[in-house]
């Protein structure tokens, strides 16, 4: 029995709060904080009775944070704020000696670039105090690293090639909106590619590279590559990985939107000035755009996301496909969110769930790969997110 903050109130707060709120034999008290209390006090009503606290708080602001993890005294927090706030959370935990765990990788506001440098410059610090740091427990990066954990003790004595394939092939009956924080998605999308190849990364024109996949239950969706920061880790913490992709699924629809709306200059993250004063014009698009956590409703279909390995056992060659498919209108049912904040929500409270128990719980700052992902496993079974495995099989795409 453990206190947790949470910190964010967006579409993933909203699954992980109350996710966590159902499990009261392990989260026996959980306070939600964001700069806006409404949208935490709205959670909370939801929930009912007296099982979430609220709070209002700057994730900027190391100050505030210290001040709110003091008053509450939490044995962690779970952070699903912005990435780029997750030093100054980083440095808040490690000021008042609590555990950290976040669902995506630190990147400076002035620059789209994911890199886990920043935070794994934290791991003697936090070594040091007898404190953890969770990195990128979502789905991807997340689930997808754990697939992949799971893969490797249990199927491959070497891992050679690896493809993470997400595909959302739900509609949520809008002309343009984006299923997470439009600002982190569309600086995702912007940006180049990349993919790791013989021992270095390979970059491409942002969606150039794209084909047909075919998924569980969906068939055949347009898949583009993308950088994606789990491709980071994963290359580091396996290193027999010959070849390392990320794929994910876009309409013809959003892509048009996009190419319009980046022509235009509404994507730009640089400021400019309007009326006499700096915006920016991603933020401001952020603004009118449809806020992600208001999807869920009418949001029909399902995501599926997996990982696609060939490698090594015993001397043959082997090839595992791992995978969920999560429907948009259960995942409604259950937490009144759409399916890609659940498939974030759902892991983020399962690894804390992990360390609270002390089944994932060292000092130091760790990529959830590097951790043992049997228990994880069977908790993604028993909390929503059930997987399927395919061993020996024809793999959707080609491994040359």
């Amino acid at each position: 029995m453990s206190k947790v903050l949470i910190i964010g109130a967006g579409g993933v707060g909203n699954v992980v709060a109350k996710k966590c709120a159902m499990l009261p034999e392990v989260f026996s008290e959980i306070m939600l904080a964001s700069r806006t209390k409404s949208k935490c006090d709205a959670i909370a009503q939801e929930v009912g009775g007296d099982r979430i606290k609220t709070a209002q708080v700057d994730a900027d602001n190391v100050p505030e944070l210290v001040a709110l993890i003091n008053e509450f005294k939490p044995k962690m927090v779970i952070n699903v704020a912005l990435p780029y706030q997750d030093l100054t959370i980083m440095d808040a935990c490690l000021e008042t000696g609590v555990h950290y765990l976040d669902t995506a990788n630190y990147e400076p506001k002035d620059e789209a670039k994911f890199e886990y440098s920043w935070q794994w410059a934290y791991q003697e610090r936090f070594k040091e105090k007898g404190l953890m740091a969770l990195l990128g427990c979502g789905f991807d990066p997340g689930v997808t690293g754990v697939y992949t954990a799971y893969a490797a003790k249990h199927h491959f004595d070497e891992l050679h090639y690896l493809d993470i394939v997400d595909c959302n092939a739900g509609d949520h009956g809008k002309a343009f909106a984006t299923n997470f924080n439009p600002e982190i998605n569309i600086r995702e999308i912007t940006q180049n590619g990349r993919y790791w190849e013989n021992g270095q990364w390979v970059e491409t024109k942002p969606l150039e590279i794209h084909k047909p996949i075919n998924y569980p239950n969906i068939g055949d969706r347009e898949s583009y590559l993308l950088y994606h920061e789990e491709l980071e880790s994963l290359t580091k913490n396996f290193p027999t990985l010959k070849r390392a992709r990320f794929w994910m699924t876009f309409g013809q629809e959003y892509i048009t939107h996009l190419r319009v709306l980046q022509n235009v200059g509404m994507t730009r993250i640089d400021p400019v000035m309007y009326e006499g004063k700096e915006i920016i014009p991603l933020q401001f698009l952020k603004a009118v755009l449809p806020e992600p956590s208001s999807l869920g409703e009418n949001y029909v279909g399902e995501t599926s996301i997996g990982c696609q390995i060939k490698g090594l056992k015993d001397g043959k060659e082997r090839t595992y496909y791992v995978y969920n498919n999560c429907s948009h209108a259960a995942a409604y049912e259950e937490v009144q969110g759409q399916g890609v904040a659940y498939t974030t929500g759902v892991p983020a409270m399962i690894g804390a769930k992990m360390m609270l128990e002390g089944k994932w719980m060292k000092p130091g700052v760790f990529n959830v790969e590097e951790l043992d992902p049997d228990p994880f496993m069977a908790d993604l079974n028993e909390y929503g997110l059930p997987w399927h495995e395919q061993v020996d099989v024809e793999l959707p795409h080609e491994y040359n």
